[in-house]
Parts: C-alpha cells; sequence; structure tokens
C-alpha cells in the first residue's frame, strides 16, 4: 500500500503507458480515438522517441519487414521505400505522435522501477525514476500498459571471447555504436549471422576496405526489392487510403503465405531459399557452407537482403563470408578452431540481444512481488493473477505493429465495456492452477532460447495462447467479444463472486 505522502503527491491518470517507441504511440493514438474520456501518460525512459530506431545508430539500421505493414493501419506509409532506414521510420513515429497530440503526453527520462496493484483501490502504483539523479515519482492508474518492447536497451548480449583484451583494433557492439567511428577502407570483422550482421556488412563494404562476416552457423536469406511496385501502382490509380490499404492487405497474405508454406514444406521451402541464394551469388560459390542452416526455415527468423545488397557486396569482393568457430581473438584479429586467422582493424560483435519484458520492471499485487514465470498469457496480451496489465509484444514472423495494433483496439473494446458495465477491474483467471503450460515463444533463436526460463508461460488452447498468426489474432481480437469465461470482472473493493461470474456469462451472451 502506498504511504499518506506518496497518495497526495501521485500523479494520477486511466491508463500509463511505458514506452514512447512504436507500440506506445500506436496504443496512444487508438485510446484517443476509441477511448476519447479515459486520460493517459506515457513514461519513456529515454531522452527521446521512437525506441529502437533511435536507438540504434550503426550504418544501414533499417526495417526487415515492408512499412505497409510495419507501418500504422491508420496512417498510411508514403516512402517509395518499402523497405526503409531507419531515419524515414523515425520521423513517420514523430509525425504520428505530433499530429495527433501524442507528444503532449510522453514524460521523457522517466524510467519506471516498479508497480504494484492494490486490490483495494483497484489501481496500480508505480513508481518511477526521472533524469541523472534518480527522483522518485508516484503515478497512479486504473490500467497498466507495457509498451517497453523485449530486449534491454542499456546492453546488448556481449559473450566472452577468450582473448579479447589482447585484440589492439575497436570492439564494437552494434548497439553502442559510436558516433565517431571511421572505418573508410578499414579491415572489418562482423561476429555475427542476423538481421544485425547482415544489414551492417552491405552498408560497411560500401566505404570500409573489407568486411568479413563471421558466422557459427548460417541464417535464412531471402532477397526483396526494396520498393512495391503494385504499391507504386495502387498510388497512382487509388485515392491514398484505398491504395494502402490494398498493399496492405495485399503483403499481410503474402507474408503469412510463406510462412504457412514453410512451416508445412519446410523441405521444399529449404531448396526453394537456396535456389534463389544460388541465383544471387557469384558461380561456384559454396552456398551450402554459408547460406544452408541445420534448421527448418522460420524456425528462427528469416533474413530478407533488401534488393540483394549483401550479395551484390559478395559479388563485388567487398565482402566475405567465413563459417566457423572462433579458437581465441589475437592481436590482430580472431584464430578459429580450423587454425585460420582473420586479420582486423575493427570487430563488430554483432551477437544479438538481451531479452527483458515490460522494461525490467518489478510487478506485484498487493505487496506480494510477482513471478512472472509462474504466470500464463491471455489472448496474447494479458497475463493470468495480474488485474488491469496488458502489453504488446509483436509477431516473430510478420510486422510487429500488426499485433500492437489488434492488441490496442481489443484493450479499447475492453475499456469501453468496462465503463459500460460498471466494472473497476478486470482479471484473468487460470482454470486450474495445474493446467498444462509450455514456452511463450516457439521461437529457436538465441536471445529467446536464452531467457526462457524468466518467462510467462502460455497454455495449449485458446485463450491462452500466445498466437503468431494475424488472421487467428484478427478473429479473436478484432472479432471476437471481450469477455471470457476466464476473464473475471468486479468492482473495486468486491467479494461477490456470484455476481461477478453472473454477470460474466449474460455479458458474453450480450456481446
Amino acid at each position: 500500500m502506498a504511504g499518506k505522502q506518496q497518495q497526495e503527491n501521485a500523479e494520477h491518470t486511466d491508463v500509463l503507458i511505458i514506452g514512447a517507441g512504436l507500440s506506445g504511440i500506436g496504443v496512444a493514438r487508438y485510446l484517443q480515438e476509441e477511448v476519447p474520456d479515459a486520460s493517459y501518460t506515457i513514461l519513456e525512459s529515454r531522452a527521446a522517441s521512437g525506441g529502437t530506431w533511435d536507438l540504434f545508430r550503426y550504418p544501414g539500421i533499417r526495417s526487415d519487414s515492408d512499412l505497409h505493414t510495419f507501418g500504422y493501419e491508420f496512417k498510411p506509409w508514403v516512402d517509395d521505400k518499402a523497405i526503409a532506414g531507419a531515419g524515414p521510420i523515425l520521423d513517420y513515429l514523430r509525425e504520428t505522435a505530433a499530429e495527433n497530440g501524442i507528444d503532449r503526453h510522453i514524460r521523457y527520462r522517466y524510467r519506471v522501477v516498479s508497480a504494484d496493484w492494490s486490490s483495494e483501490e483497484a489501481r496500480w502504483h508505480v513508481e518511477a525514476e526521472s533524469g541523472d539523479g534518480g527522483e522518485c515519482h508516484h503515478f497512479v492508474c486504473k490500467w497498466l500498459f507495457s509498451a517497453a518492447g523485449y530486449y534491454r536497451y542499456d546492453e546488448g548480449y556481449a559473450p566472452t571471447f577468450a582473448g579479447s583484451e589482447r585484440f589492439r583494433g575497436d570492439i564494437i557492439h552494434p548497439q553502442h555504436w559510436p558516433e565517431d567511428l571511421d572505418y573508410t577502407g578499414k579491415r572489418v570483422l562482423v561476429i555475427g549471422s542476423g538481421a544485425t550482421a547482415i544489414t551492417l556488412v552491405p552498408a560497411m563494404a560500401e566505404k570500409a576496405g573489407h568486411v568479413t562476416m563471421l558466422q557459427r552457423t548460417p541464417s535464412y536469406v531471402m532477397s526483396l526489392p526494396s520498393e512495391d511496385a503494385i504499391a507504386r501502382l495502387l498510388a497512382r490509380i487509388l485515392p491514398a487510403d484505398k491504395a494502402y490499404a490494398a498493399t496492405r492487405g495485399k503483403n499481410i497474405t503474402m507474408s503469412r503465405n510463406i510462412w504457412r508454406f514453410c512451416q508445412k514444406h519446410p523441405k521444399a521451402a529449404r531448396r526453394l531459399i537456396r535456389w534463389l541464394n544460388k541465383r544471387s551469388l557469384p558461380k561456384g560459390y559454396p552456398v551450402d557452407e554459408h547460406f544452408n542452416p541445420p534448421y527448418n526455415p522460420w524456425d528462427q527468423r528469416l533474413c530478407v537482403v533488401p534488393d540483394g545488397d549483401l550479395f551484390k557486396a559478395i559479388s563485388r569482393g567487398k565482402a566475405s563470408i567465413v563459417t566457423d568457430h572462433i579458437d581465441t581473438f589475437t592481436e590482430q584479429g580472431v584464430r578459429l578452431k580450423s587454425g585460420e586467422e582473420l586479420e582486423a582493424d575493427i570487430i563488430i560483435t554483432a551477437t544479438g540481444l538481451n531479452l527483458q519484458l515490460f522494461g525490467g520492471i518489478r510487478l506485484s499485487r498487493d505487496g506480494e512481488d510477482v513471478d512472472l514465470s509462474r504466470t500464463v498469457a491471455f489472448k496474447g496480451m494479458m497475463l493470468s493473477g495480474l488485474p488491469n496489465f496488458a502489453f504488446a509484444i509483436g509477431y516473430t514472423n510478420a510486422s510487429w505493429t500488426l499485433k500492437v495494433g489488434l492488441v490496442a483496439e481489443h484493450l479499447c473494446r475492453l475499456l469501453n465495456h468496462m465503463t459500460q458495465h460498471g466494472y473497476d477491474i478486470c482479471c484473468p483467471e487460470l482454470p486450474s492452477p495445474d493446467m498444462p503450460t509450455r514456452p511463450l515463444l516457439d521461437f529457436d533463436a538465441g536471445y529467446v532460447q536464452r531467457s526462457l526460463d524468466s518467462l510467462p508461460r502460455q497454455g495449449e488452447h485458446a485463450p491462452w495462447l500466445m498466437p503468431m498468426d494475424y488472421r487467428v489474432d484478427s478473429r479473436v481480437l478484432r472479432q471476437g467479444p471481450v469477455t471470457d469465461p476466464a476473464l473475471k470482472f468486479s468492482l473495486a473493493g468486491s467479494t461477490d463472486k456470484g455476481r461477478t461470474a453472473k454477470s460474466n456469462i449474460t455479458e458474453e451472451v450480450n456481446s
């Protein structure tokens, strides 16, 4: 329970949103339009909005999803580039915030530390630190929404490499890119094979003497045009909003069909991707050594190469790929398990992210800490046993924003439902404490596998699923009722379980 002085100094709002990135700005826009009487505040730990797109500054930083689906449904993406760089994406996000007055609701350099749910008051009490001095601020809200993403912003994943202290050049993690780094004419070694490495290599190859990508295991890589010819055609013959909607629908269908094909026919998908890669690489290139992963397509995210830029850099001799394991760093570079030595002036450790849900805040209920690993996701947007708490975790196999939009829509419908029926509290409750569960994310990426034990779980059937299928989520979150037998509504301080159960049944029929 919050102290009296904290109560007096607290700032009150209906919905407190954590994070002013893609998700936070999107959720705020939906709240303004669909629940106009609800007040909201956004707390952003950094000094600027934009989240990922303001944080990362490495060369070539871009989306690996098309912006017609990565952009918001309510705001057309009008840039010619469908796969765009961080600059245009950041401009788009901040323009959205400015056009809708959302930027006036953002409090910068406010890092949320903890949030405690008071059952008696039916309110969240949230502690946040501001500025460099860490001054503490207290917020009280009816609903808490985490739009803080899925990884730590203050540090990337950096495994320990033997002998790294001996290397005489610069060792840089992409999450902490120095503004004054000059790599013109230098030998660059990029360690990693994920989306960051595959973005960095062709981008740095433009100025570097040579760029080598060192990978332990290959990734699936596909070339896609950075511009969408059909989108350009539709933009010429249709009004902007209709052209955008049509392009968005087309791309949702295409990406979903590709994913489903890979899931149902992994061997055929592997052969097709290999054939496309072979066509884009020099004759005789060892495709199977460097572009043939040991896992099936979409067991990890498929990396997009816009306009084949990685293949072009390899073909021009400006970049190369080595598949091997590191034995040790040396003064001049890296010695591999095979005995080969790779000399470098700069080493980039594109080794991934540290997964962290909800910005790492400490969640509690009536003063008792919540163990997230013992909670279960409800409709992919709430957690069992946590009242009036929602979150946005996007898709691993499609544009992140597609899920954010559906979650925001459903949340608005839920808030309006509670207002209509006079409820203060909404909480998912498991049908049984020993209900079978499985990992939250069926995804083999290293950053996920390293953190599975600390994450919430998902069930084996609806509504306790974390779907990765936009069409499934659309039916549930956009078209389905907001009520569910597992979702309990009640009044502040109410212990009348009979009334709650009866209301749930009645409301499900009427919804």
